[in-house]
């Protein structure tokens, strides 16, 4: 693979992968419904360390997958929602959640967020660092780009977290080709697992900006509609 075609494929990865985080979150953390750029901040302070780490003696850019599939794994088994278990009335303002309280979710996930981009960044800083500098930002701008032009048409087409899941594992195994150890295999499997069970469940439907969530409640025949774990509306049989 060309030096150019690498740095343009890395910025791609990059960018891609930063906004389907940005996506991705909000749709199973509420509290990111609440702090709308959180994750967005997170990625900036994560692809500013990868840069600053360009000339590092120890490359991280390999431990890229294993990080970002821990991350995915963590979010759906601590996932964030609107506990619907009762029958009150749902007011904004006074919501009942389930998962982690806020002081704990929020700094992990921007923690983790950073060190994952940090690590996709230093791949692209370290190749970044082999052209001359208007040469470089030429080909970073087109691969960033093209990354989000492809993030934005698989989400027109409604196309669901295995989708992206896939894309992003593809690029890092073609990234990582000849440094690509049994852990990566492993992380980029199970990548692609998780973001697949996700999306295999029949009320789970995924438009261009949400996770929509159709199903019927305590087995009384009402259906309540869900966008990214927050009840918006219900539809209750009427007495014959």
């Amino acid at each position: 693979m060309s030096k150019r075609l690498r740095l343009i494929l890395l910025s791609f990865l990059m960018l891609f992968v930063e906004l389907a985080l940005i996506r991705w979150t909000g749709s199973n953390i509420l509290y990111l419904s609440y702090f709308s750029n959180f994750v967005l901040l997170g990625s900036f302070l994560g692809i500013g360390i990868g840069f600053l780490r360009a000339h590092a003696r120890r490359n991280l850019f390999p431990f890229a997958p294993v990080a970002l599939a821990f991350f995915v794994g963590f979010v759906l088994i601590f996932p964030v929602e609107i506990d619907r278990s009762g029958s009150d009335l749902i007011y904004f303002g006074y919501l009942t959640t389930t998962g982690l309280p806020t002081w704990v979710m929020l700094p992990i996930v921007f923690v983790a967020v950073a060190g994952v981009m940090a690590m996709i960044a230093e791949g692209v800083a370290r190749t970044f660092a082999e052209f001359e500098a208007l040469e470089a930002y030429r080909l970073d701008i087109a691969g960033s780009i093209c990354g989000i032009v492809a993030f934005s048409l698989l989400s027109f087409v409604w196309a669901p977290p295995l989708a992206w899941g896939i894309v992003a594992a593809l690029l890092f195994a073609l990234l990582l080709r000849g440094h690509m150890r049994a852990l990566q295999w492993l992380a980029l499997a199970g990548l692609v697992f998780m973001l697949g069970r996700e999306t295999i469940v029949p009320e789970w439907s995924w438009s261009p900006y949400y996770k929509v969530q159709v199903g019927e409640a305590d087995g009384t025949g009402r259906v309540v509609i869900s966008a990214n774990g927050i009840p918006h509306q219900a539809i209750s049989p009427t007495a014959q």
